[in-house]
């Protein structure tokens, strides 16, 4: 539990907001979303997110440029009030500065709305009485050679953990100390020793597991994202855990279309008109697309010109030199040279927030093997 004077210095700090459209097809709203910073309150600010684009809450004036977890906490509270009369709302509020904090979520690799325990007495329960559905892609294939092992001996993230460590310690530490070998039965690494015949089925599962906890560390398989593109109805909002953070997540409300959507909700994308959400393409984000409002692919250029297009850049940059004759021949050239530009910029956005994304998940692993260190949950969002 965080001491007191940390979650005062938290309520203290102040969050950009973003003017973005969202709505369903040619009806959008223009509202105001929240950003966050490296270690932002993610889990707090994906509940007010969600709320914004479903109208349930909205931040006033519209010329307004950043709030306050007071601010915030207010405008949760009075929906609560007046959505969901049978919350305790003391409760409520004294539940809400956990979010800021950190949440302890213990996703089951065989359903994608399973964590252990689920809906328990702490903050998973303001989601619930939000109305915000809480949903991850953590996801054993039931086709995968690991999916027998994981059904059977470890169905969620702490037990697989505490599983490991218990083969580790009948391997005699050559499962976690020596990864690169399996241990088998008759062994000559390591201590002398055979194992027996239930020992020898512990270890091989545990490979088994461990092989699967290394090679998902985004915390998101695809089979986990084909089943959130298959099964989320059309135009859901609902909060994705991945990479020990929450995101809002939004599936197309078209019938047509089953693609995948999360809030790009960091700051350093705070002047970036269009680049709004990053459409989920893979387990890792190395292949996922930036698009804007229109979910059209997003034409970020940056500096002075931050959200523009290229044409809209040349023809702004045109006005303000007071330049209101035809485009010469050459202007092509120009207009080519600053969609270069434009696409360099991107790609550096892409770049940041892949590193970002990067940075997140190993500041999350080596929390959590601090934790464990402690006799703690090792599953954390930061």
């Amino acid at each position: 539990m965080d001491s007191e004077p940390s979650l005062q210095s938290s309520e203290a700090e102040v969050w950009n907001l973003k003017q973005i459209s969202f709505g369903s097809g040619d009806v959008k709203q223009e509202v105001k979303i929240i950003t966050q910073n490296y270690n932002g309150p993610c889990s707090f600010i994906a509940i007010c997110n969600i709320l914004i684009l479903r109208g349930d809450i909205k931040i006033l004036p519209l010329h307004r440029e950043s709030v306050s977890y007071e601010f915030l906490s207010q405008l949760v509270a009075e929906y609560l009030l007046l959505h969901s009369p049978d919350v305790d709302i003391s409760a409520a509020l004294s539940i809400m500065p956990l979010t800021q904090k950190g949440m302890d979520l213990n996703p089951l690799f065989t359903g994608a709305t399973s964590f252990r325990p689920a809906g328990d007495g702490g903050a998973l329960q303001l989601f619930e009485q939000a109305g915000i559905e809480l949903v991850h892609g953590w996801l054993v294939d039931p086709a995968s050679p690991e999916a027998v092992a994981i059904k059977s001996r470890a169905q969620d993230y702490d037990t697989a953990v505490t599983y490991i460590v218990a083969a580790d310690h009948a391997a005699n530490g050559q499962l976690v100390v020596d990864e690169s070998s399996e241990p088998v039965a008759g062994s000559s690494s390591g201590p002398s020793r055979n194992w027996t015949e239930d020992e020898s089925k512990k270890i091989q599962d545990a490979v088994a597991i461990r092989d699967f906890l290394d090679n998902t560390r985004s915390q998101l398989t695809y089979h986990g994202l084909f089943h959130l593109a298959t099964t989320l109805p059309p135009g859901a909002l609902v909060a994705l855990f991945r990479n020990s953070h929450l995101s809002v997540l939004h599936k197309s409300a078209s019938e047509a279309d089953s693609a995948l959507y999360s809030l790009v909700t960091d700051d350093i994308f705070l002047h970036e008109r269009s680049v709004v959400w990053e459409r989920l393409e893979d387990v890792d984000g190395g292949s996922s697309t930036f698009v804007d409002s229109n979910f059209i692919r997003a034409s970020p250029v940056g500096g002075d010109y931050a959200g523009q297009t290229a044409q809209d850049a040349l023809r702004m940059a045109e006005m303000e030199a007071g330049m209101f004759v035809p485009h010469d021949p050459n202007d092509h050239l120009l207009a080519a040279q600053m969609q270069a530009d434009e696409d360099n910029h991107a790609h550096m956005l892409r770049e940041q927030a892949r590193m970002r994304r990067m940075e997140k998940e190993e500041a999350a692993r080596q929390a959590a093997e601090a934790r464990k260190t402690k006799k703690k949950k090792d599953c954390v969002v930061m």
